[in-house]
Order: C-alpha cells, then sequence, then structure tokens
C-alpha cells in the first residue's frame, strides 16, 4: 500500500454522471431535471443523424439543431452557434459527440451559462472538466471556468459502437494522456492519482480488444469508463507541457486533436522522466511495462494510430514556430520546456521515431 500524503487538495467538481447502455433514453428526463424544455442540440454534421435522434423525446416546436460543430473550437462556428441560441430561445444546451460538439458547448455556456447535458461518443473526456480550448487567430487558448463545466454527461456505450477502430485507439490514447499528466502535475494528489493509474490500465487493457472486436460491448464499457477517470484526473489537476504542446500544434497546424495526443504522449513522457520518476513508475505498472514512454509507444504501434506529425499534416518548417509557442506561455512541468531539448523531441516526434530519452 502507498503511503498517504500528508497534506493534499483534492476538489471533487459538481457533476451528476450516468453510466450505461441505453441511457441516452433519459436525455429529455434530465433536461427536466435541469427545469429545461428549449434545447439546442449541438453534433457535428456527421453525427447529425444522431441528434436527430435525441430530439425525438421532446417537443419539435421547442427543439432546435446546430450540427456545424468544428474541431479546436474556432471563434467563427462559436458566434453562428450563439445565434441559433437567440433565435431558438434555448435554456440549455445538449451535445452529441466528441471533442468538436463538447467543446461547441462549452463555448457557448461560457458566453451564456447555459446548462449542459452531453453525450459523449468517443473517449476524449472533455465532457467532465472546466476546461475549454478556443482558437483565434491560428492560436488555440485554454483556461478553467466552471462555467464551462457539463451539468449532466449520459455514458451510453452504444453511442460508442459505430466509432472507426482508428479513431477510438486515438481517442483512447488522447484520454491516456490526461492521465499520464495528471500523475506528475505540480498539484496532483493521491485521490486523482488513483484515477489516473486505474484510467491508463483500464483503457491500455481495453483499447486493443476494441482494435480486434469493435462491435465487444464489454470493451468499449470498459474504454469508456477509463476514459471517464482519466477526464475526471484532467479536471482535477493542471496540465503539462504535453497538454501545452498538442494546443499549439492543433491551433497552429489545424492537426486533428486526438492523433496528436496519441503521437506526442510517448515523447513527451521520455522528456520528462527523470524529473517525474515515481509518475513513470506507476505509468509504466498501469501498461505492464519497462518503462512509462516504451509501454505509451508501444501501446500506440500495436494500435496503428499515425506515428508521425508529418503524417498528420504538420510542415517541418512549423517546428521553430511551435517552439516559440510552447515556451512563450509554458504550463506547468516537472522540466523546463527550454529551446534545444523540445526541438530534439519534436522532431523525432514529427519524423516518426520512437522516444527517447533527451538530454
Amino acid at each position: 500500500m502507498n503511503a498517504v500524503a500528508t497534506e493534499f487538495v483534492y476538489n471533487a467538481l459538481p457533476a451528476r454522471v450516468i453510466f450505461g447502455a441505453g441511457r441516452r433514453s433519459e436525455t429529455a428526463a434530465e433536461a427536466a431535471r435541469l427545469d429545461c424544455t428549449r434545447p439546442l442540440i449541438v453534433t457535428t454534421r456527421e453525427q447529425a443523424a444522431l441528434g436527430d435522434a435525441i430530439a425525438q423525446q421532446f417537443d419539435p416546436e421547442s427543439t432546435h439543431r446546430f450540427a456545424d460543430a468544428t474541431m479546436h473550437t474556432p471563434w467563427d462556428v462559436t458566434a453562428r452557434a450563439l445565434q441559433a441560441v437567440d433565435r431558438a430561445h434555448a435554456d440549455c444546451v445538449i451535445a452529441i459527440g466528441g471533442g468538436s460538439a463538447v467543446g461547441l458547448s462549452k463555448a457557448i455556456a461560457l458566453q451564456t451559462d447555459l446548462p449542459q447535458i452531453v453525450l459523449p461518443t468517443t473517449y476524449a473526456g472533455s465532457e467532465v472538466t472546466p476546461i475549454i480550448g478556443e482558437t483565434r487567430d491560428g492560436e488555440k487558448r485554454t483556461q478553467r471556468t466552471l462555467k464551462v463545466l457539463p451539468e449532466i454527461v449520459i455514458y451510453d456505450v452504444e453511442l460508442t459502437l459505430s466509432l472507426p477502430v482508428a479513431m477510438s485507439a486515438a481517442s483512447g490514447l488522447n484520454a491516456v494522456a490526461h492521465a499520464v499528466e495528471a500523475l506528475y502535475a505540480m498539484d496532483g494528489n493521491p485521490i486523482t492519482s488513483l484515477m489516473a493509474e486505474e484510467g491508463i490500465a483500464s483503457l491500455a487493457a481495453a483499447l486493443p480488444e476494441v482494435a480486434r472486436a469493435p462491435e465487444s460491448i464489454d470493451a468499449r464499457r470498459t474504454a469508456q469508463y477509463g476514459a471517464w477517470l482519466c477526464g475526471t484526473c484532467l479536471a482535477s489537476v493542471g496540465m503539462g507541457l504535453h497538454h501545452k504542446i498538442c494546443h499549439v500544434l492543433g491551433g497552429a497546424f489545424d492537426l486533428p486533436h486526438a492523433q496528436t495526443h496519441a503521437i506526442m504522449i510517448a515523447h513527451v513522457a521520455a522528456f520528462n522522466a527523470d524529473a517525474a520518476a515515481p509518475a513513470m513508475k506507476r505509468i509504466a505498472r498501469a501498461l505492464n511495462a519497462e518503462h512509462a514512454w516504451t509501454g505509451l509507444h508501444d501501446l500506440a504501434a500495436s494500435l496503428g494510430v499515425p506515428r508521425s506529425l508529418e503524417a498528420i499534416g504538420m510542415p517541418e518548417a512549423g517546428i521553430d514556430h511551435a517552439i516559440d509557442l510552447v515556451t512563450r506561455n509554458a504550463y506547468a512541468n516537472p522540466r523546463a520546456p527550454e529551446s534545444r531539448p523540445l526541438r530534439a523531441m519534436l522532431e523525432r516526434a514529427w519524423k516518426g521515431l520512437p522516444p527517447a530519452l533527451v538530454e
């Protein structure tokens, strides 16, 4: 048994979580708990049919849909969604989807204080965090505020069954990254660390099975459970270098969010290895691996996710710009993000080389 820390702070966040197959059928009842009857249902265009299905639980005259949620929450999309809120006289937002839909829902809540109900279809975990990232003028900026924390999250595993294997893998590794950083966060605590290790272990066990048998309810349920734990970790403690890099790369080069996390997490673990040795031991234990960074790399390789930043559209000439943005407003991290080792790490990630300890 690990020794109990003598001092720590743990903030439990005020959210209602409903977990179980088929429980999307309770969406209207949960809206009623919030005294809401005029929802704006937010999705991407690809998942508009899911929004239409949820809308059938409500009065069609008082239910409106916005199906233009976009990756990285660009401000121009948020502005159009806010106009839709005004036209609909909406009294709540219901988001169905992954990070794009949840991000837009949060952006609406930030501007309007409307309550949110979220039905995740991926393993991103942002649905349980008070964190929002918005992109303006090619730069993605994040903030923490309880104004954007969804009031209700409905985890219906059936909504994840159609998630393609490639996206399931990338989204799951995105969730793992939340827990990895929680284990070396400056404001970490033993409660969050327990959730982080369990979340990593759950996803490491579930994702290969999801890849082999995408229709497996058991594997999908375990992955969703792990993603919830990992997202809760991200909600409870601060982000580090990994999230800073991914926010920079996503905002500056419009890279796909989950795939960027999936590529970078092993590299950043190697970067931080010596400065966060206890965290690395826990990560390795959760992965049943010798080292955290090799275990993360091997998991990603086994799932067939993209291996290089080049493969997902980052120009090699963008490395200098990325380093400038990462170091300009650095997040708290066990190791200072100095330019030379950052360059070495990003060059390896761009080429798709395995992670390596960087001096």
